[in-house]
C-alpha cells in the first residue's frame, strides 16, 4: 500500500537506528534497493536521510510522456540533486517503427529535413520544414515520435541533475532488418545529445552505451551531427571512461562499411579517455581499435579514387585512433591480427598500464607477437642505460688578464650594439616615425617638436 508523504510520521524508533555509527553502512550493504524505498515510507525523518542513498542511481525509461508527465517532473525537482548515475533506456519495439509518410493527396512518399529546437532557438521554417509536413507527421506518426523531438523536455530534465558522473544510455531490440531506418529511438538519442551539450553538467565524466545499435554513434556524434553547435565538443571532452556494447554486424565483401566509419569516428570524439570498455554483442567482430588498417575498409576507400573530388572529400582514408591519456582498455568478442594489437600498443605504451582482451581470436599471428611490446616494456635490461666511460683528462689553463678584459669589453659593446639597433627597429614598427605619432595624436596636450 503506498502511503503519502504528507501523512508521515515526524519520527520513529527505528530511525534513531540510523545515528549509530556503522548501523547505516551494514543495513545499505544488506538490505535491497527495494527494501530501503519502503523504509522510506516509516517516517519523515528518515525518508530525508535516505534519499541520498536510494537515488544515487536511476533509471529513467522513454515513453510518450515519461519526461513531460508533471508528478514525475515534480518528484525529479526533489530528488534530482541526488542523482549521480542515470540511465536512459530507450528500446526498439513495435511503437517506435516509423513507416514512410505518404501524402493522402497524390499517394507519394514524402520526406523531411529535421531541425532541432532548443528552448533559445526561435525560426520560422520549424522542426520538419513546412508547415504540410508538420500535419503529415502529426497524422501519420504515433505520439512517441513528437515526444522524442522534444528537445526542450530532455534538456529540462538533465538541468535538474546537476549532479551526474555517470551517463547510461541503453538502446537493445533493433531488428537486423531495421539497420538503416530511423525510428524513434534515434531522434530521441539526438534530443539526448543536444540536451547533454546545452546543459552545465561539470561532473559528467563516464559514459556508457550497454548496448546499443550499429547506428546509434550517428547521431551521438559531438561533430557533424543533427543540431550540433561549435561548443558541443566540449561537454564531451569531459569523458575520461568509455563503455561500449554495440551490436554486431556482418560486413563481408560487397556489403556497406558505414557503421565501421562512423564507429571509427565516434571513437576519435575521446581524445582524453583513461578507460575504454568495448564489447560486441553477438558474433564476433573486427578490432574497433584498428579500423583503419582493416582490408574491408582499405578497399572502399580506394574505391572513390574514381569518384570526383567534390564528391570524394568525405571519403578520405581513416587516421589511426590516438588516447595520450589511456591506461586501461578491455576487449571482448574481438577478430584481430597480432600485428593490429602490437601497433595498438606500441603508440600507447607510454600511458597505457592495463590492457586486457579476452573472447579474442587472432586470424594471422600469435599472441606472443601481438603482447609483444607489453614484454619489452617490462623487461629490465631494456631500461638500463650503458654505462658512461669516465678517463682523466690533464688540461692546461693559463691565465691573462690583459688579453681576457679586451676580449670581455669587446663583447659587451658589439651585443649593446645589436640590441639597441634592435631595439631601436622594433619601436619603428610598432609606432611609426615621429610623424606618425603627430597624425595619430593632433589633440594631444603634449607638444611635439
Amino acid at each position: 500500500m503506498r502511503r503519502n508523504s504528507a501523512s508521515l510520521a515526524p519520527r520513529s524508533s527505528f530511525a534513531q537506528l540510523w545515528k549509530i555509527e556503522g548501523i547505516t553502512e551494514r543495513l545499505v550493504s544488506n538490505l535491497t534497493k527495494k527494501d530501503l524505498l519502503s523504509c522510506r515510507f516509516l517516517c519523515r525523518d528518515l525518508a530525508v536521510k535516505l534519499a541520498p542513498i536510494v537515488f544515487v542511481s536511476t533509471t529513467v525509461i522513454f515513453r510518450r510522456r515519461a519526461l513531460t508527465q508533471p508528478s514525475r517532473v515534480a518528484a525529479l525537482e526533489r530528488i534530482g540533486t541526488y542523482m549521480e548515475t542515470v540511465t536512459f533506456k530507450i528500446p526498439h519495439n513495435a511503437d517506435t517503427f516509423l513507416p514512410p509518410v505518404i501524402d493522402a493527396v497524390t499517394g507519394t512518399e514524402q520526406t523531411f529535413l529535421y531541425m532541432p529546437q532548443g528552448p533559445r532557438v526561435f525560426s520560422t521554417r520549424g522542426k520538419y520544414g513546412s508547415r504540410k509536413i508538420a500535419d503529415l507527421l502529426i497524422q501519420q506518426y504515433p505520439p512517441s515520435f513528437h515526444a522524442a523531438t522534444d528537445v526542450r523536455s530532455f534538456q529540462h530534465v538533465l538541468s535538474l541533475m546537476k549532479k551526474i558522473r555517470h551517463l547510461k544510455i541503453s538502446c537493445e531490440g533493433q531488428p537486423p532488418s531495421h539497420r538503416y531506418r530511423r525510428s524513434v529511438v534515434d531522434y530521441a538519442l539526438i534530443s539526448l545529445r543536444i540536451a547533454v551539450e546545452r546543459t552545465s553538467l561539470p561532473l559528467l565524466e563516464s559514459l556508457s552505451l550497454v548496448p546499443v545499435h550499429p547506428a546509434a554513434v550517428l547521431y551521438l556524434r559531438p561533430d557533424l551531427g543533427f543540431g550540433t553547435s561549435p561548443a558541443a565538443r566540449k561537454r564531451w571532452l569531459q569523458i575520461r571512461c568509455l563503455t561500449i556494447h554495440m551490436d554486431s554486424f556482418q560486413h563481408d565483401p560487397g556489403l556497406p562499411t558505414d557503421h565501421l566509419k562512423l564507429l571509427h569516428a565516434y571513437l576519435q570524439s575521446f581524445p582524453k579517455l583513461r578507460k575504454l570498455v568495448f564489447r560486441w554483442v553477438g558474433e564476433k567482430n573486427v578490432l574497433p581499435l584498428s579500423l583503419p588498417t582493416e582490408l574491408c575498409l582499405q578497399k572502399s576507400t580506394n574505391d572513390t579514387r574514381s569518384v570526383p573530388s567534390y564528391l570524394n572529400r568525405g571519403m578520405l582514408s581513416l587516421r589511426p585512433l590516438q588516447f595520450h591519456s589511456l591506461e586501461h582498455i578491455d576487449l571482448f568478442n574481438v577478430v584481430t591480427d597480432a600485428i593490429q594489437v602490437a601497433s595498438f600498443l606500441i603508440s600507447h605504451r607510454h600511458t597505457l598500464q592495463k590492457f586486457n582482451i579476452e573472447e579474442t581470436t587472432l586470424r594471422s599471428g600469435t599472441w606472443d607477437e601481438a603482447l609483444a611490446p607489453l614484454t619489452q616494456d617490462r623487461d629490465p635490461t631494456s631500461c638500463k642505460k650503458p654505462p658512461c666511460q669516465k678517463s682523466p683528462v690533464d688540461v692546461p689553463l693559463i691565465f691573462s688578464q690583459q688579453p681576457l678584459q679586451r676580449i670581455i669589453f669587446a663583447a659587451q659593446r658589439q651585443r649593446g650594439g645589436l640590441y639597441s639597433l634592435a631595439k631601436a627597429q622594433a619601436r619603428e614598427r610598432l609606432w611609426g616615425k615621429p610623424d606618425h605619432m603627430k597624425r595619430l595624436l593632433p589633440s594631444s596636450r603634449f607638444s611635439w617638436r
